[in-house]
């Protein structure tokens, strides 16, 4: 048995400190070669050197720390009862919540203090906070967080943050009053931390009063629990909290007609959207996935673009050296073993389905053809037959094409991106020894929040209603005529630290059918893998709050009415049956590869 490693003991030690903390004797603690994250009682911590420095040792157990505080000391169900809708304001609302269960462990252990505050600056060096030059530069929830944690726990601002945070101290002050103060007489109260919040974005401006009043009847009745007496329970109540969602989801019977039922499918299919919350990620701007009803979205603006200046179409290996996508792919498929022999087992049955729709046949007793040997012993007993001939017949199997468009987005992080990159390997292997050729597309955007396109904007003087005001990123992991064995290696690129960011999937789905429409073959099948609806904080901020979902639906509506594409998409954790035709929602990542081949055998049957 191989003998444990510095950072193998260093890794069980925080798995130990995490379980402790979280009260949750299931978490566990893994490396991951992308940003931080959790899903569930998985916690993945950005990995140390192996010489372990002290910096990103702590870098490592403030991140640990930070999730098992909020296993501990947060209600996920209760967080998104009252959600604001507007980007911005959700924004604040996590940001807030994160410092509040954070709070509780500054305050209470010394050095849980330095090891928050040493993953908060591995965070504020890569917020767009550090690199403002102006006040409308300022991310507002950085900065109203950062202040309200030096409220809190009387922790300094981190210095890259510091002249960001300046330049809205003034404004933030005058519109809170004493809402920092009344705030940290709950922190131990869930509730009641999250009724002040709301209360403070109002003062703020940042919701209207009408769209985050609580309602009357929820919890009514229920006693408030103490703060350790809440704590046993909060684990408990979240995972019956995801099953009621599952289960609200699957009886979901259309859009809501009206204010008070277009507001109740809001407000569940929020609650559908975990994992997705602004804390994840490196760089903790993960962006809120709303599944808004299509009765709330205008039907009758148009969409544009503001620049496309600072858009990329770039293949897999010109975005890392080959050293080290050879190391991501490693990666990928050390992640992965258990799950790649399952996926092959269901791909194979894939292939004796298509195998089977190739077959030749054969038509018998012909004048003239290939000699049946078959019928030669009935010549040798009765010389008066005469030789028998066979005739071949090729099967009518339509020349075909496939695309995988794989939503490169930061909420697909960890297990999703991972199960998405090792199916597409597989199946493309599949369809390839089928004769089936396949290509694999991934879209992202080059920046969070605006990049050079919003610069540009604001440079310009920040004209209104601009449009979709990202830099975006298409990525072509393997084109439809390179064989497989050439492009592997690709998909490690997105295990990468740091290319998951937003999407912008309406814009991403006319590239990828524009690309089908280019090919001759018969067949084109275009499937999409996505985990939500379209997000790109910059682009909402400045418009209609349905701006990007609409676009989409257009584009969905235009393929499935008019183009020869067969379309049809896999939704995790989201509901894509109400964006596209033909589509399946699987709760559980595990069941993407199994669900691939369903739906691509479905397709290939459909004549």
């Amino acid at each position: 048995m191989a003998e444990e490693t510095p950072l193998d003991r260093f890794r069980h030690a925080l798995t130990g400190a995490a379980r402790a903390i979280s009260h949750d004797a299931e978490v566990d603690v893994s490396w991951s070669p992308d940003g931080p994250g959790m899903q569930g009682d998985a916690i993945r911590v950005p990995m140390p050197p192996r010489s372990l420095p002290p910096e990103q040792a702590r870098e490592a157990r403030g991140f640990a720390d930070s999730y098992a505080l909020r296993l501990r000391h947060h209600n996920e169900g209760l967080h998104r009862r009252n959600m604001p809708a507007e980007p911005g304001a959700r924004a604040c609302y996590d940001a807030i919540e994160q410092v509040r269960y954070e709070a509780l462990g500054e305050n209470n252990y010394a050095g849980m203090r330095a090891n928050l505050d040493a993953a908060l600056e591995m965070r504020m060096r890569s917020d767009p906070i550090a690199r403002a030059a102006s006040a409308d530069e300022v991310p507002i929830e950085t900065a109203l967080a950062l202040m309200l944690r030096e409220n809190l726990t009387g922790q300094p601002i981190p210095q890259a943050a510091r002249p960001g945070v300046e330049m809205l101290r003034e404004f933030i002050e005058s519109r809170t009053g004493d809402d920092f103060e009344r705030l940290s007489e709950s922190l131990t109260d869930q509730r009641a931390f999250q009724s002040l919040s709301l209360d403070m974005l109002r003062h703020l401006e940042l919701v209207r009063a009408e769209e985050v009043d609580e309602p009357a009847t929820d919890d009514s009745g229920e006693e408030q629990e103490g703060p350790d007496e809440q704590q046993s329970d909060e684990s408990e109540d979240q995972r019956s909290d995801q099953e009621t969602r599952s289960e609200q989801t699957s009886s979901e019977s259309g859009e809501g007609e009206g204010d008070e039922d277009s507001q109740q499918e809001i407000e569940q299919d929020q609650e559908m959207t975990e994992g997705d919350i602004g804390d994840e990620g490196e760089e903790g701007m993960m962006p809120v996935r709303p599944n808004r009803p299509w009765t709330d979205l205008p039907d009758s603006f148009d969409y544009k673009v503001f620049t496309e200046e600072f858009d990329e179409v770039v293949e897999a290996q010109e975005l890392c050296d080959q050293d080290e996508l050879a190391r991501l792919r490693a990666y990928l498929d050390s992640q992965l073993t258990g799950l790649q022999g399952i996926v092959t087992r269901l791909a194979n049955r894939l292939q004796r389905r298509l195998m089977a729709q190739q077959n030749r046949s054969w038509d018998f007793d012909q004048e003239e053809g290939l000699l049946d040997a078959a019928r030669l012993a009935r010549v040798i007993v009765s010389p008066g037959h005469s030789l028998s001939y066979k005739v071949e017949h090729e099967q009518d199997f339509k020349d075909t094409v496939v695309t995988l468009l794989i939503d490169n987005s930061g909420s697909m992080r960890g297990r999703p991106i991972s199960i998405a990159a090792i199916s597409a390997d597989i199946m493309a292997r599949t369809l390839e020894r089928c004769g089936v050729k396949v290509e694999i597309l991934g879209f992202t955007t080059r920046a969070w929040k605006g990049g050079q396109s919003r610069e540009k904007w604001l440079a310009g003087g920040r004209p209104a209603s601009p449009g979709r005001l990202n830099d975006l990123r298409h990525i072509i992991y393997k084109k439809a005529d390179e064989p497989m064995r050439r492009a592997r290696r690709n998909l490690g690129l997105m295990m990468r630290e740091g290319l998951l960011k937003e999407n912008i999937d309406g814009e991403a789905l006319l590239w990828a059918h524009s690309r089908l429409l280019a090919r001759a073959e018969d067949r084109r099948i275009l499937m999409v893998i996505s985990d939500g609806a379209p997000v790109d904080d910059s682009t909402l901020s400045v418009n209609n709050a349905g701006y990007l979902e609409t676009h989409l639906r257009k584009v969905i509506d235009w393929i499935e009415r008019q183009s020869p594409v067969q379309l049809v998409a896999i939704g995790i954790g989201h509901d894509v049956t109400r964006y596209y035709k033909r589509a399946v929602t699987i709760m559980d990542v595990e069941q993407l590869g199994g669900t691939i081949i369903e739906q691509l055998a479905d397709l290939f049957e459909v004549e």
